[in-house]
């Protein structure tokens, strides 16, 4: 029986003289609701938690006290419960019969209104529901490298597309293949130079290894040769990104550098515009914008079409260390992590298109790495000194709301480095105690989870023609 019927009876009556007013029906009447304006509950009570069952239940069920009603009101109350007690058959129907007493009734009906609360509270902006993983206390896998340099401004870790990892451990460059466990030798240098910088092209056929004495080299993996070596810098280079063609190099000595690898005259520019060493640099997903972070707290953004007459988008100054850490969005193509050194402490969410820091969160510690989810709405961060807390540490942070998920291991020295597999499941963070620890933090996709796709490389601007 639905509300149309509950509706004809109350206005069903033998006397012809009864007015509405003498159809008013017993107080049942005020608990049947439009089910319309519910969208859950059964058919018959929408919303239970409204009610008051224990008097419904009494009205329905009380064949001893009269009440003063007229004759319309008894004929009322003899058509609802004819009709809610008999099927279409004519049969006894017990749907409305209500078992167990009223306290253990109202008792569930709070439980389901609690478990409703927490099921709401679990979904996202998006309206789609958080899936909470297990985050994993221990490392999976944990390698030897000995020799590796304890410092901050270094980036000695790169994970190609071809699932070989690249490390520099002293003055030795190491491969190791994830696939088979094998490990190759790539380069040792003579003297005191060591490599401070390495990082992968991005169809992972160049390695590109900056050094301490200002070289720049770009070295084919397959063949174990050197290819090319690129000149401009007068000082340690200990940051690198590739955009298609285009390697940018970061420099002690406060310079930019776009080399072409394709020309032999490999300077497309040069940009002079930080005040101390360029220790982080990274090209945005689509290749349209570069961040750079200098030793003098400053973070710049820059637009790929400008940069040839060194003017940036924007200049930021809100950190008050060294910005080392820098990590763009896989899913939002405008907005960019960065983390501050030993005196800030401070991640901060920036909206590059505005100049606009969206959100800003103290850990009170050392920020050596970042690292975004590409599968869900989190980002890693990796930690060095601190004053405080947060020492040491691997943070998981829910994003945008960075709430901290959760903390990965024990561990005894410092962060130096972070990077992420071409599956975006594991990290591997490069420690001060000369081991490369691999962790599981970010599991596989689920469904409805979120990931760069293939579409949206090929709308990138860094695979249109036109520019």
């Amino acid at each position: 029986m639905d509300r149309f019927l509950l509706k004809s009876l109350r206005f069903r009556c033998p006397s012809d003289t009864a007015t509405e007013a003498d159809l008013d029906p017993f107080p049942l009447r005020l608990h049947l609701m439009d089910i319309s304006d519910y969208k859950q509950g059964d058919r018959f009570l929408p919303n239970r938690s409204l009610m008051n069952l224990d008097k419904a239940h009494s009205l329905l069920t009380n064949r001893t006290k009269e009440f003063n009603t007229s004759k319309c009101d008894q004929v009322y109350r003899q058509k609802l419960i004819e009709h809610l007690s008999l099927h279409s058959e004519e049969r006894p129907s017990r749907i409305m019969v209500f078992r167990g007493s009223p306290k253990s009734s109202r008792k569930s009906i709070r439980f389901v209104d609690e478990m409703r609360q927490e099921e709401a509270a679990m979904l996202d902006t998006d309206g789609k529901k958080t899936h909470y993983r297990c985050i994993p206390k221990g490392a999976k896998r944990i390698l030897d490298a000995p020799g590796i340099r304890n410092d901050y401004y270094v980036n000695v870790m790169s994970w190609g597309k071809n699932n070989i990892l690249a490390v520099a451990l002293g003055p030795e460059l190491y491969l190791w293949n994830s696939k088979d466990q094998s490990v190759h030798k790539l380069l040792h240098v003579r003297g005191n130079d060591c490599p401070t910088s390495v990082n992968w092209s991005e169809d992972a056929k160049t390695l590109a290894v900056g050094y301490m004495c200002s070289n720049l080299q770009l070295w084919d993996a397959e063949s174990f040769k050197l290819i090319r070596s690129l000149q401009g810098h007068s000082g340690r280079i200990a940051s690198t990104a590739w955009n298609g063609h285009i390697l940018t190099s970061g420099s002690r000595d406060k310079s930019i550098i776009n080399h072409d690898v394709r020309a032999v005259n490999n300077l497309a520019s040069c940009i002079r515009k930080h005040t101390d060493e360029v220790c982080g640099l990274k090209w945005s997903t689509e290749g349209n914008m570069l961040a750079t972070g200098g030793n003098e707290n400053l973070l710049y953004i820059w637009e790929a079409s400008k940069m040839s007459s060194s003017k940036y988008l924007h200049r930021l100054s809100d950190h008050c260390a060294a910005v080392k850490a820098l990590a763009w969005c896989p899913y939002q193509h405008n907005v960019l992590a960065s983390g501050g050194g030993l005196s800030d402490g401070c991640i901060k969410i920036w909206n590059t298109q505005k100049g606009t820091c969206i959100n800003s969160i103290e850990t009170k510690a050392q920020i050596c790495g970042l690292e975004w989810n590409r599968h869900h709405k989190e980002i890693l961060s990796g930690h060095g000194y601190s004053t405080s807390e947060n020492q040491n540490k691997l943070c998981l942070w829910r994003y945008p709301s960075m709430t901290k998920v959760g903390e990965l291991g024990n561990h005894s020295s410092r962060i130096i480095n972070l990077c992420q597999s071409p599956d975006g499941v594991t990290v591997v963070s490069a420690e001060a105690d000369e081991t490369l620890r691999f962790w599981d933090v970010f599991g596989p996709p689920t469904a409805g989870s979120l990931s760069f796709t293939d579409l949206q490389g090929l709308l990138s601007l860094r695979t249109t023609l036109i520019r």
